[in-house]
This record gives structure tokens, C-alpha cells and sequence, in this order.
């Protein structure tokens, strides 16, 4: 991608992606009544944002938005890997431990590896470098 590319666009795709994953997890829970689990409601308050500080800044073509966002997709990220993590039993823990709903369960599993968290691992991880590379692409 050229830096051009990246200072015209990079903001709107970013902007997309969150857009996509918020649209894909209300879905999931409003339209097939798949309940989220705590670690999904904790990626969800990091992801919704998005939607908005993304779209803002590329209405105003604010790059500057990455210091704001890169934050939350990173965390956001770490939660996703832990989430997989869980769900494919490399880390334990109690299902009590993440309330009513169990962190472990797995409404949806294609292709038997893209699961939920890693759909929003994804979005996080590519929100994450598009919003470095269009920060670096931007700065003179």
C-alpha cells in the first residue's frame, strides 16, 4: 500500500471494519439470540467506539485519531487471544469465573477454527495496523 493510498483511505477502511464487527455482533445477539459472555461484552465496549471516533476522523481526515484508538484495538485484541485461547482449552478456566453465560461456549465455529473472538480478534488486529500505518503514512 502506498502512503498516499493509506492517508486517502485508511481511515474509512478502518472506520468499515468496526462498522462490520459491530453490525456482526449485535447479529449474533439480537437477531440469533446468541448471548455474550462477559469477554464478549468486554470486546464490545472496546469495538462500538470505533464505529464512531473512526467515522468522525475520516469525515474530518483526522489521522490523529490512532493515539485514541490504537489504545483500545490492542486491548481489545488481547482479549479476543484470550478469549480463543479459552474456548480452544489452552488456558482453563472455571465457567463460573465469566458469569451466567460461560466464556467457553461456541456458537459458532466455520470451518472448525473462526469462532466468534476471532472474528473481533480480526477486526482489532487489522483496526490496530491499518490506524499505525495511515498515523505513519500522514506524518510529514
Amino acid at each position: 500500500m502506498s502512503k498516499k493510498w493509506l492517508r486517502d483511505n485508511g481511515l474509512h477502511l478502518s472506520w468499515f471494519i468496526a462498522l462490520i464487527a459491530t453490525l456482526g455482533s449485535l447479529y449474533f445477539s439480537e437477531i440469533l439470540n446468541w448471548l455474550p459472555c462477559k469477554l464478549c461484552w468486554y470486546q464490545r465496549i472496546l469495538m462500538y467506539p470505533q464505529v464512531i471516533l473512526l467515522g468522525i476522523a475520516a469525515v474530518r481526515r483526522e489521522h490523529q485519531i490512532a493515539m485514541y484508538v490504537l489504545p483500545m484495538t490492542i486491548w481489545g485484541a488481547c482479549i479476543s487471544i484470550y478469549h480463543v485461547l479459552l474456548q480452544t482449552g489452552v488456558v482453563h478456566e472455571e465457567a463460573t469465573a465469566c458469569g451466567p453465560i460461560p466464556c467457553d461456549v461456541d456458537y459458532l465455529n466455520w470451518f472448525g477454527f473462526i469462532t466468534i473472538p476471532m472474528l473481533a480478534g480480526t477486526a482489532f488486529i487489522l483496526i490496530s495496523i491499518l490506524q499505525y500505518l495511515t498515523f505513519r503514512a500522514a506524518r510529514k
